[in-house]
């Protein structure tokens, strides 16, 4: 039982990454890595519109599941510690990239109907 509830926050984490893509495309937008991961953890969406570059955690939940409706709530600061250490690799390995960027929260909920849900909190924490 265990096996499939993994699988099935994994499945549901995979959609909203997918979802994510076409959210800041849409809004200008260039995706610059997705998924990216190395020893010190992995960055959801790394994104740029000129010299703003932005790091995207990716959070999804279901309207049906138990627990909190906001996704965002799960991004902890042990886990925003994470995300600068994975960045400063990543931008270690990208020296043409902008070295400042900002580190964004979009939650998706995904309602019983299909339809997602955005909140972009940008800046977070």
């Amino acid at each position: 039982m265990a096996s499939n509830l993994k699988k099935a926050v994994k499945a549901t984490g995979r959609r909203g990454e997918e979802l994510a893509v076409p959210f800041f495309v849409r809004r200008g937008y260039r995706v610059v890595a997705q998924n990216w991961s190395c020893r010190f953890g992995e960055l959801d969406l790394v994104i740029q519109k000129g010299d703003e570059l932005r790091i995207i955690e990716v959070k999804t939940r279901n309207e049906k599941a138990r627990g909190s409706l906001r996704p965002y709530e799960a991004v902890t600061g042990r886990k925003l510690n994470k995300i600068g250490t994975a960045f400063a690799f990543f931008s270690a390995k990208h020296p043409t990239l902008p070295v400042d960027a900002h580190v964004d929260v979009l939650s998706v909920r995904l309602m019983e109907n299909g339809t997602p849900i955005f909140q972009w909190i940008k800046d977070f924490g």
